[in-house]
């Protein structure tokens, strides 16, 4: 078979470098891994399923942290000033991979969890802060099992460029699985969270350190390339 591509942008086509991919020095610092919740409700059982969650992701020695929802606006509702919006933003920064866990309602993720993703930017300040970075989906449900809103969640996650891993939590009757301290009683549906968080920790160890050569792009290079003369010859005319 040819080689021959015409149609390749040589200048921004790269070969794969492997030194990229397998560095010489890793981090070891303890992941850091942010958990969003759908839920403001007191009894929320999205809220009560990632805590549970937080304490596996310390025994696996990784360092956690919540963003509280309550009083975030709805998205275009302010600016990025705003204080819940800056916190928010400065989590997803500070994160190496991300818990979302929202209740299913009508069919699908809630409005609460919604607003937080979409408060999310694709860019700031230049960086990508969800680009390459790792994702588990988790949900609650009030009856059945269903898999709508860990499905939706995957669409966001891709369309975030999110390395969303394979598994995933689905708990049905929720009421029924949390005792009345709020600690998720023992179950397979218990069992099926350690496994998410085991995946995890794991793909986030993995993939941290190399995050960036791994959604590097031949397209994106192309582009910016083509920017980047666009610029140097409008300033020589």
């Amino acid at each position: 078979m040819s080689d021959d591509l015409p149609q390749l942008d040589e200048t921004a086509f790269a070969p794969l470098d492997a030194t990229r991919l397998f560095p010489a020095s890793r981090s070891t610092h303890p992941p850091r891994l942010l958990l969003l919740t759908g839920s403001l409700r007191e009894r929320s059982y999205s809220r009560l399923l990632a805590q549970e969650a937080a304490r596996v992701l310390a025994r696996f020695g990784a360092e956690t942290r919540f963003f509280d929802p309550a009083g975030l606006p709805l998205p275009d509702g302010d600016d990025a000033s705003h204080p819940k919006v800056a916190e928010l933003r400065d989590l997803v920064t500070w994160c190496e991979g991300m818990v979302w866990c929202s209740p299913e309602r009508h069919g699908a993720m809630s409005a609460v969890m919604k607003a937080q993703i979409d408060w999310i930017p694709l860019s700031l300040g230049g960086v990508r802060p969800t680009q390459g970075k790792t994702l588990a989906v988790m949900q609650v449900c009030g009856g059945s099992q269903s898999f709508n809103t860990v499905n939706q969640l995957r669409i966001l996650g891709r369309w975030m460029r999110l390395l969303t891993i394979p598994n995933q939590s689905s708990v049905p009757k929720a009421f029924n699985e949390f005792d009345e301290a709020g600690r998720m009683i023992a179950s397979p549906f218990f069992d099926r969270m350690v496994d998410v968080m085991e995946e995890l920790v794991r793909f986030t160890w993995l993939t941290r350190d190399i995050r960036e050569a791994l959604v590097d792009r031949y397209s994106e290079r192309k582009e910016s390339h083509a920017e980047l003369s666009a610029r140097v010859n409008q300033r020589r005319i």
